[in-house]
């Protein structure tokens, strides 16, 4: 198939803004509980949906005093907050536009997207992203406004806007149109300098409605409980600002944390029990990798595997009964189920927070077996595709019917064809009205309303999309053979003690790699192994080691032809950074940064 169609379900309203359902809401249902917010103390306590369109009205006037206009840009650089959230509203009641900044970037990161965005105002977290727009400062002259959280914003802005009459935040949330630009969302600038991506609330409304009405199922445990999650996405990210929206439209109660080290996180998904999560796949990869190691350390690594093993076919049974190509899990497994459910799945789910029976997964692919896995100890993750200039999804799999390895079908409303050379473009009203002062790119990558992704892809006869690599990341060897890297990386990561993999061979004789490894996870598989710690220039060198990361490869080598398969690789003593520029903020390879810095140790690969 070449092209997919799905009707859509959501429309975008001729009037209004994204901020008109905080007013709404709180006028229909003030008493209802729209979020959940962490106290000084570390408590959870609830949001109502008239106290927070009171913050929202409150800081619009404050903004206001403070000379924030309609078509204003200001950029936020902070974790994923409340008050995040409420400064995403209260601007969008005002008709200003929001510049996300990731909380990790540089200062020359920093100064180009607000340089480029011309931001007249910016709110940071704390004094150490102060500090690094403090350096650029001198070079924005039209950035005459900063606030910082942490040194009282938030009570300052209240307080200016005290003298506001409500009247004035009215008229301008009445002149928001769909058409008004929303946000500025900086690209994550893998092959060169970020682009602002435009998107307007129609972009956001579209979107937003459109999976909250498709997925609505997945958002309880069970049928008429109380939707909740516990958002831990990055908010400068465009995945984190559609679940965001999403829930505020959706009336789906939500929190935040801002940190994704299990000693954190898990706590907090115990205490908030969210009743589905929204995470990429190294979230369900940590999970996993975690509940191993756990079971090893407790001598039952055997019984661990043997509980996968019944999760993987069970949930491969209960696809292939819903794809009418098999009769379902036979009544041996089904009884091997029942007893892993109770022995191992149910703590799994336990250490998402009890509640979790569904969960949505973007950002990156997921492994088909992975995603097995987690269906099998029932917590069902559906796994989509989607861009910064798309908003987000562009595909997801359906409730009803999931085919694990692929990201679904287009989500109501939008149009994915696959071009000759197996480019996929993709058409809706999600699609982002163009690249922020870069007219040459964006017209490379819009075409009558089709937007060219530079991925690959395929559709199958059910029109679900399968992503098979990216344009620019194909190598050709000097043999003329092509070769797409992503499949040979993630299946290399699928092992435990592998952080990442980065796979090259352009103009080379034959394809090789440079692998990372997981730092807890060679921790423990040394106590394991009763090794002594090791510092990491002599982990790179451990016989033993080298084996286990072999066997990665020569498994990820089955996916392909042998001219295809990695040859030869180096383990590498540390890990690629986004401090050292390896890395986006969003965690993908910069993949000329690396072999750049690695040049040495490329070419090492290549000597006889």
């Amino acid at each position: 198939m070449r092209e997919f169609t799905n009707p859509p379900l959501a429309s975008v309203p001729p009037v209004g803004g994204l901020a008109d359902v905080v007013f709404e809401h709180a006028r229909d249902d003030h008493g209802r509980v729209a979020l959940g917010r962490k106290n000084t103390a570390g408590e959870w306590r609830d949001v109502t949906a008239a106290e927070f369109r009171d913050e929202v009205l409150a800081l619009a006037k404050g903004l206001i005093a403070h000379g924030v206009r309609f078509g204003d840009r200001v950029a936020i650089m902070c974790r994923t907050r409340y008050e995040w959230t409420l400064f995403d509203f209260a601007l969008w009641t005002i008709g200003a536009q929001v510049v996300p900044v990731y909380p990790t970037s540089s200062a020359e990161q920093v100064f180009w997207m607000l340089h480029d965005a011309q931001v007249t105002a910016a709110m940071v977290e704390h004094e150490d992203h102060a500090m690094t727009i403090a350096t650029v400062i001198d070079r924005l002259p039209g950035l005459t406004r900063l606030w910082q959280l942490d040194a009282g914003a938030l009570q300052e802005l209240y307080d200016a806007g005290a003298a506001v009459e409500d009247e004035v935040v009215h008229r301008h949330r009445t002149a928001v149109t769909p058409d008004t630009v929303a946000t500025v969302i900086y690209t994550s600038g893998t092959t060169g300098r970020p682009k602002g991506c435009v998107i307007t609330h129609a972009n956001l409304i579209f979107e937003t409605d459109t999976v909250r009405q498709r997925w609505e199922p997945v958002f309880h445990s069970r049928k008429g409980d109380e939707a909740s999650t516990l958002l831990f996405l990055p908010l400068a990210h465009v995945f984190g600002r559609m679940v965001q929206v999403a829930a505020i439209r959706g009336k789906v109660k939500f929190g935040h944390q801002p940190q994704l080290n299990s000693a954190v996180l898990l706590p907090d998904l115990a205490a908030f029990r969210p009743t589905f999560i929204l995470a990429v796949p190294y979230i369900f990869e940590k999970v996993f990798n975690s509940a191993r190691r756990k079971a090893e350390r407790e001598g039952k690594a055997g019984p661990f595997e043997k509980a996968v093993e019944v999760a993987v076919n069970y949930a491969d049974a209960v696809e292939a009964r819903a794809w009418d190509i098999g009769p379902g899990p036979s009544p041996a497994l089904r009884v091997q189920h029942q007893f892993f459910d109770k022995v191992v799945y149910s703590k799994i789910r336990a250490a998402m927070g009890g509640r979790v029976r569904h969960a949505v997964s973007g950002g990156s692919a997921m492994d088909r077996r992975l995603g097995l896995f987690f269906a099998g100890a029932g917590v069902h993750v559906y796994e989509g595709y989607g861009l910064t200039e798309t908003t987000a999804a562009a595909t997801a799999n359906p409730p009803e019917l999931t085919r694990y390895g692929s990201v679904g079908q287009a989500i109501p409303g939008m149009t994915v064809h696959i071009a000759d050379d197996g480019e996929i473009w993709l058409r809706g009203d999600n699609v982002f009205q163009g690249y922020l002062n870069n007219q040459k790119a964006t017209d490379a990558t819009l075409h009558d309303g089709w937007l060219a992704t530079g991925d690959l892809g395929i559709l199958d006869e059910d029109g679900y999309l399968t992503i098979t690599g990216r344009k620019k990341e194909i190598l050709v060897t000097s043999g003329g053979k092509s070769v797409s890297p992503g499949p040979l990386e993630e299946r290399v990561r699928d092992h435990p003690l592998i952080a990442q993999c980065i796979v090259v061979g352009n103009d080379r004789p034959y394809v090789a790699a440079l692998i990372t490894l997981d730092a807890e996870a060679v921790e423990h598989w040394l106590q394991m192994h009763d090794k002594r710690p090791l510092a990491p220039a002599e982990l790179v060198r451990d016989a033993d080691l080298e084996t286990e990361v072999r066997r990665a490869v020569v498994a990820a080598n089955t996916l392909v032809s042998q001219a295809e398969s990695i040859r030869t690789f180096r383990i590498l003593a540390h890990q690629f950074t986004e401090e050292h520029g390896l890395l986006t903020p969003s965690l993908k390879l910069k993949r000329k940064a690396i072999e750049t810095a690695y040049a040495r140790e490329v070419e090492a690969l290549y000597q006889s």
